[in-house]
């Protein structure tokens, strides 16, 4: 698939969805991405081809439906690893989502590796995902959540970090490898390698970042690291964690029963090896794959043209909505270090109301707090709306946005 405009045009024809009228007969303009994305019609097709022709379940029986399927589901595996460029598939842990990976890690690793008085330390932009675990664990542990501050420009303030690490408590620092309200895309290789330094862990949420970007986690260098299929063309209830091998084994189960058991006696039990410790009970077999048809739709585009596509559109975005008038834009005003997020503002107008007006042209987009209050009061605000960008967005589509944005102002008066 080549990189031009019209091939990404081209690439709507996939997706049915966007083929539907909305309110009083308005062509979709879906700009929720980074809550969730459409699915092409490879992937529609393979869960349905999964139900229709070898539906069973996995790893147990030697008929050819098991067979089949086994082998399905453990090829998506294999995809996953190629993909985030892992060699050994076994450290993909399939979940249901980023929010279920990241509470497995502060359950099964947390419980065993957090203490009294130690430090966990997040930022100002999380996902409520990567906070309410910490929370959590921090309150049963008696160990304490810090968090890295915001600067005015949407940036992490890394020297609070240093901060941290240099009292020698921290056990762990986790973070959004880009914020989902505003865009930016964190240092990762600065953090992880402060934390390396000082012997910390870290865990890498990057719901927002995988669909958008090329990663490379050999090079990243993280401890663990969680995305979700949904936000990347795949099926809903399907996640990703990924760790290191030697962390994993030390880890206790999360779950038990099932597939995660080599033998239960009634007394004793012992563990299946990797990754099947931690994948109790039948798993989400029909989306996992469903997920890899995602995976390779996405490769067969490159994403380093997603990148340069969903770049041109932000870039365009920002500068027709600064024109707008009562208007504030949210984030880093450089476009490189941002995703294709925009979370924006009308002066009085809330944002509620503003995402009712121009769904009425048919502009699908986010109003509330995005799970991230912690952010919303440093903003200092209740919500914001947010506009996000995907591969099947146009330019003429960001248009549509323009126009009824400033047909916002132009009912506010503003």
């Amino acid at each position: 698939m080549q990189s031009t405009t019209d091939s990404f045009e081209d690439l709507r024809k996939d997706f049915p969805v966007l083929n539907r009228r909305v309110r009083d007969d308005k062509k979709l303009v879906y700009f929720d991405n980074a809550a969730t994305t459409q699915k092409p019609n490879q992937v529609i097709d393979a869960i349905s081809d999964y139900y229709q022709n070898h539906n069973s379940n996995i790893h147990r029986a030697v008929h050819a439906l098991a067979e089949e399927s086994t082998e399905a589901f453990e090829d998506t595996r294999d995809i996953v690893a190629k993909f985030l460029n892992i060699e050994d598939s076994r450290e993909i842990i399939f979940v249901r989502g980023t929010t279920e990976g990241i509470n497995l890690v502060a359950y099964a690793w947390g419980r065993d590796n957090v203490n009294e008085g130690d430090i966990i330390v997040t930022t100002e932009y999380e996902h409520h995902s990567n906070i309410v675990p910490w929370q959590l664990l921090t309150q049963e542990k008696k160990a304490q959540l810090k968090y890295i501050d915001i600067d005015d420009n949407g940036e992490l303030m890394l020297d609070q970090l240093d901060d941290y690490l240099s009292t020698g408590k921290v056990k762990l620092v986790t973070f959004s490898h880009m914020s989902n309200v505003l865009g930016t895309i964190s240092p990762v290789k600065e953090i992880v390698s402060k934390c390396k330094n000082a012997g910390v862990k870290v865990l890498i949420d990057a719901a927002q970042s995988v669909p958008h970007m090329k990663v490379n986690l050999n090079e990243i260098g993280c401890d663990f690291f969680v995305f979700s299929g949904h936000k990347m063309l795949g099926p809903t209830g399907v996640g990703v964690l990924w760790a290191k091998k030697e962390i994993l084994e030390k880890m206790s189960p999360f779950l038990g029963g099932g597939d995660m058991i080599r033998e239960v006696h009634k007394y004793e039990t012992t563990w299946n090896d990797l990754p099947y410790k931690f994948e109790a009970g039948t798993p989400n077999i029909a989306d996992v794959i469903g997920f890899a048809e995602a995976i390779k739709y996405l490769e067969k585009i490159g994403m380093e043209n997603i990148r340069k596509h969903e770049l041109e559109l932000t870039k365009y975005a920002l500068e027709e909505m600064k024109k707008i008038p009562g208007i504030t834009l949210y984030g880093t005003k450089e476009p490189e270090k941002r995703g294709g997020v925009v979370s924006f503002n009308f002066n009085s107008v809330h944002p509620h109301d503003v995402g009712t007006l121009i769904d009425k042209e048919g502009v699908a987009i986010r109003s509330g707090h995005h799970c991230a209050q912690v952010l919303m009061e440093k903003l200092n605000v209740a919500a914001t709306n947010r506009a996000s960008f995907y591969i099947y967005n146009t330019k003429e589509e960001v248009d549509v946005l323009i126009a009824s944005l400033q047909n916002v102002a132009k009912v506010f008066k503003l």
